[in-house]
């Protein structure tokens, strides 16, 4: 079973897959100025529930992007039932390998995926592609919450960085960071907590699986994970990304 297996696994009882509230997913989109007719791309769009939430708050319509098919059906069904299906259009498939018009969206988002462009810096460059000239982009990003994370944490996760590091790589893309919103300690015990339900339940339901154990140890390493290091360790927020100012 690979990780985006265990992933549906997990997440199948979640909607927004990210230590985030919808609240809060609401803030962000105020501070991106969205309005009736804005237009946003979601790279990495999971369930679909922040362009749901954003399209009947805001009136927002536009396309969101997953590798699972299983992310992908779910969103899809989501749409039609809450009759957006003739605003939002759902692809699956390879986000960095998804041909897109560029300059053509008020709003590019990403959140929690930024390893589609295999980091940070370079998933804000692609953003920028396809923003209008006064869009703006969303990104969801774990990083450091301290400078004294345990190394052999620190080792698992090379491609976190400090907010200050985060800071400078936003600039070096050609952006300002004009908001941000954080996640609490809540929120990522609700998401923590959320997947390890996913994993609990479907052992429950399948007892004679062939590969249950490996359900069985990634519920048992993730637990132990967060709880001993990332509660502690690490941070997400959704940073909001406008033009440069020079």
């Amino acid at each position: 079973m690979n990780f985006l297996d265990l992933k549906d696994i997990s997440e199948q009882y979640m909607e927004l897959i990210n230590p985030f509230s919808a609240e809060k997913m609401l803030l962000v989109g105020q501070y991106m100025r969205l309005e009736e007719g804005s237009r946003v791309i979601d790279f990495g769009c999971g369930f679909g529930e922040v362009l749901a939430l954003w399209a009947g708050r805001f009136g927002i319509s536009g396309l969101g992007i997953d590798i699972r098919p299983y992310a992908c059906q779910r969103a899809t069904h989501k749409m039609a039932a809450l009759g957006l299906a003739d605003r939002i259009e759902i692809v699956c498939g390879d986000g960095a390998a998804y041909t897109f018009p560029e300059h053509s969206y008020d709003a590019a988002v990403c959140t929690g995926a930024s390893s589609i462009w295999n980091g940070f810096e370079s998933a804000a460059r692609a953003l920028g592609r396809a923003l209008r000239p006064d869009g703006r982009i969303a990104i969801g990003e774990a990083y450091w919450l301290a400078d004294n994370v345990p190394p052999e944490f620190k080792a698992q996760q090379p491609d976190f960085y400090s907010e200050a590091e985060l800071l400078q790589q936003i600039r070096r893309a050609g952006f300002e960071l004009e908001y941000m919103v954080r996640a609490s300690h809540e929120d990522w015990d609700r998401y923590e907590a959320g997947n390890w339900n996913g994993l609990v339940r479907w052992l429950e339901h399948n007892p004679s699986h062939p590969e249950r154990q490996q359900v069985i140890d990634h519920l048992r390493s993730s637990q132990e994970e967060y709880l001993r290091y990332g509660r502690s360790y690490l941070g997400w927020a959704v940073y909001v990304l406008g033009p440069s100012l020079v």
